[in-house]
This record gives C-alpha cells, sequence and structure tokens, in this order.
C-alpha cells in the first residue's frame, strides 16, 4: 500500500546521515564539525513557512546542531538531541501534538531509525541508507543523505499536497 503524503502534517528526521552525508570533521578542540546542505536547509524553512510541524531527533549532543536546524525553522525546542530511544521519543511528538502517526513522516538512515520509520505514516530513507533503513522505508530517495535527500522529500510532500511553491511572485512574499 503506497504511504499517504496527504495525511502528513509533521516532518520529523535524523541529522547524521539525513541532513549531513555522515562524516563528521574534528576541529583542533575536539569538536565535532558537520556539513549542512543549505538546499536541504531552504527546503525546512520552506516547509515551516508552509506550516508543518518540524522536529529533529538525534544521538547528536551539540549545540551548533541545535542552533543551525532553528535557522532553518526548526522550533528550539522540536530539535531533540542525545535521543537513544528514536521510537519513544516520535511517541512523545505525536502526544504534544495530537497527531497520529500516519500524520508524521520520518527521515532516517541507520539502525537507530528504524523503529521511527516503522511507526511514523510516511518513512523515507536516502538512496545511501544502511540495508535495515531501507527495508524498513515506504519511499527510498534516489538522492544519497547531506545532498539534497532533504529538500527532496520535503518538495514531493508539498507536491502532494498542492503546496509547493512554484510562482515567482509568491515565492518571493514568503521570504
Amino acid at each position: 500500500m503506497a504511504p499517504n503524503l496527504k495525511a502528513v502534517k509533521a516532518i520529523l528526521l535524523d541529522v547524521d546521515g539525513v541532513m549531513t552525508d555522515g562524516s563528521i570533521l574534528v576541529d583542533p578542540d575536539a569538536e565535532p564539525l558537520r556539513i549542512f546542505n543549505e538546499k536541504d536547509g531552504h527546503g525546512l524553512r520552506m516547509a515551516a513557512l508552509n506550516g508543518y510541524i518540524l522536529g529533529v531527533i538525534t544521538g547528536s549532543n551539540t549545540e551548533a546542531v541545535r542552533k543551525r536546524l532553528t535557522a532553518y525553522g526548526v522550533p528550539y525546542g522540536n530539535v531533540r538531541l542525545k535521543v537513544r530511544d528514536k521510537l519513544r521519543s516520535i511517541r512523545e511528538f505525536c502526544t504534544e501534538y495530537s497527531l497520529s502517526p500516519e500524520e508524521v513522516l520520518y527521515m532516517g538512515d541507520d539502525i537507530p531509525d528504524v523503529a521511527a520509520l516503522h511507526f511514523a505514516g510516511v518513512g523515507v530513507a536516502p538512496s545511501d541508507a544502511v540495508q535495515e533503513a531501507l527495508d524498513a522505508a515506504d519511499i527510498v530517495s534516489p538522492v544519497p543523505g547531506g545532498r539534497g535527500f532533504v529538500r527532496w522529500t520535503l518538495e514531493l510532500v508539498m507536491k502532494a499536497q498542492g503546496r509547493w511553491v512554484f510562482d515567482v511572485d509568491r515565492y518571493e512574499q514568503m521570504f
């Protein structure tokens, strides 16, 4: 059965391997550095402006990740860092926002994401996800993590719902 993209109200995602390619650079002070794709970030801003509930569920524990994602329009409190149980966290999002699983899209790429991919109404994995995540996903993107995967997924949802901005005048009014 095909996933119901028209039911999606909330978009939740992992960071490493989804917003990034999974690589982590380390600075001289041993602080982790990540490279984000600006097209993904712009897509998140567009989703926020279109009224989607946005959230991040990541095992990462760095305030730099929170700052970057809030700049993309994810509310501060919806950036959940150092999460060990992603299924529990996605259930908490559903309770907080009175959402059914069918109204949630989750993007993940690795074994810690498998339960969340199964639980969400729509689970999406990048093309370079581990096999377990690919098997759990309802949709596998042709795009790898950190290379526009998030943007591809957001466009898919917004287009399915007739909310994709393609009119230049309307687009300019949004920003």
